[in-house]
């Protein structure tokens, strides 16, 4: 079997690259390997720490509500909730009816829903990365399409809100014996203590100390919310029509009942992509595993989902494309039990659902130069705009014994296609200053922004360092 390594390697041996955007050929070489495996590639960084950092723009309070408390995904959430809430108070004051309310209600659920769908996504993250003419201000702005989460969560929280007002007023009217049925009602309180604890439970406290806890509660009671609103939307159609219109013709004139048509086939579309897929394996030591899969192809900055049980859990990873070589790879790192297991014991099949998404490493083609940063198996999803190299960028990759833990083969295919990357061996030289490291390498190539794959907390620490003096700095926002 081929191993990753081969097939980059082959696919540079064949051709010498060229690109109009670079100025003309593009020659790469195969890194020789040392004895030691390590002096070969570790080095580029020298005399980073001699570099000043520039002091930090704006004063503390301001650049901390800027890049911190109120991030882009905050500032979208709030806008949104804002946006209902202004909304909603102008409804008390006016006085509305549970038929307008519940419209409201389906639009925000509505909303929370498609701005997850795969295609949404990845139509989105097209739209938002096509223009790459603009100047550096207006591309650094469109770059954050991967904080789009903020609004799935602030129209779910809206929703929550409106649907609140919606049960008081159906309940008053079930009261008052206006058109509102028992079963408006009772399916009303059962929705809204569903819809509690999926928002509850999605807090991020709480989520990312029981996050498979949280997938499962978010999947089964997300689809029985839906079922719940199919029958809500059909009682509160029923409810309130003109006697003399039937249901089924009021159900077609009704705006939520096509919502939540559309709604239902979001949901559904990842779900009729599910399919086991038989898959090759390759042992690159006892921390990584790389995956080989030739069912569908995949794009740089893409990932795909796996899981041996659909129903219970499922894991994301950064798929792995290679020019001219059919299908996508994942490398799995060992990081938790599912992974240990999955190193120590390879399948031969596995589940797979959805399409290939875009994610942050999605927008790295919007900029003309960029420092790609890659910390320990973060390498996986910067590796394939390594290899198209489509793109003008310095990687810059740290990681402790580098060889050992991803094998000569695969660090040979990124030192084959990126001759120039810079390689920090922790093992050899302690843990750097990534915020210096980072800024001497954004200087010294001259680059448009910088991309980093890290754990949560570097890549917080590192985007609002480099943020906070003036460099375009973008990283996950893990917001699911």
């Amino acid at each position: 079997m081929a191993t990753l390594g081969d097939k980059v390697i082959e696919s540079y041996e064949k051709t010498e690259k060229k690109d109009e955007k670079f100025g003309g050929q593009v020659t790469v070489t195969t890194a020789a390997v040392s004895e030691d495996g390590l002096d070969d590639i570790d080095g580029g960084w020298e005399g980073y720490m001699d570099t000043e950092l520039p002091d930090k723009m704006e004063r503390k309070f301001f650049r901390n509500m800027r890049h911190q408390v109120m991030n882009i995904y905050r500032r979208l959430f709030s806008l949104v909730f804002l946006v209902n809430l202004g909304v909603l108070i102008d409804a008390g004051v006016r006085g509305t009816n549970t038929p307008h309310i519940g419209k409201i209600v389906i639009a925000n659920i509505f909303t929370a829903i498609l701005i997850r769908e795969e295609h949404v996504v990845n139509g989105l993250f097209y739209i938002f990365t096509f223009p790459t003419f603009l100047p550096l201000w207006a591309r650094v702005t469109l770059a954050r399409v991967y904080s789009l989460g903020g609004i799935h969560s602030g129209s779910a929280v809206a929703g929550l809100m409106w649907f609140i007002y919606f049960t008081v007023l159906a309940t008053q009217d079930f009261h008052h014996h206006q058109h509102a049925s028992a079963g408006l009602i009772a399916v009303s309180y059962i929705i809204l203590v569903f819809l509690c604890i999926i928002i509850g439970l999605a807090m991020p406290a709480w989520r990312r100390i029981h996050h498979n806890k949280f997938e499962m509660v978010h999947r089964f009671l997300g689809w029985t919310v839906t079922a719940l609103v199919w029958a809500l939307v059909i009682l509160l159609t029923n409810d309130y029509r003109d006697p003399s219109t039937p249901l089924h013709v009021a159900l077609r004139k009704s705006a939520p009942f096509w919502l939540v048509v559309v709604l239902t086939m979001s949901i559904a579309s990842s779900w009729i992509h599910l399919r086991k897929v038989k898959i090759t394996t390759e042992v690159l030591s006892a921390h990584a595993l790389r995956v080989h899969y030739e069912y569908s192809g995949a794009i740089p900055g893409t990932f795909s989902r796996v899981s041996y049980s659909p129903l219970t859990e499922w894991h994301s990873f950064a798929t792995i494309s290679v020019p001219g070589v059919k299908g996508f790879d994942h490398i799995i790192s060992r990081v938790g039990d599912w992974t240990t297991r999955t190193i120590q014991n390879p399948p031969s099949e596995i589940w797979i659902r959805g399409i290939p998404t875009a994610g942050i490493m999605n927008v790295v083609p919007l900029f003309k130069r960029v420092v790609v940063v890659a910390t320990g198996s973060g390498i996986a999803p910067c590796a394939p705009h390594v290899y198209a190299n489509k793109t003008n960028i310095k990687l810059l990759w740290t990681s402790r014994n580098i060889r050992k833990t991803y094998g000569d083969k695969f660090v040979d295919s990124i030192m084959t296609a990126a001759p120039d990357a810079i390689i920090y061996d922790t093992d050899a030289h302690g843990k750097p200053d990534m915020i210096k490291l980072i800024h001497h390498v954004y200087k010294e190539f001259d680059a448009e922004a910088v991309c980093i794959i890290s754990n949560q907390p570097l890549t917080q620490k590192v985007v609002y360092g480099l943020m906070s003096r003036g460099v375009p700095a973008f990283g996950a926002v893990w917001d699911s």
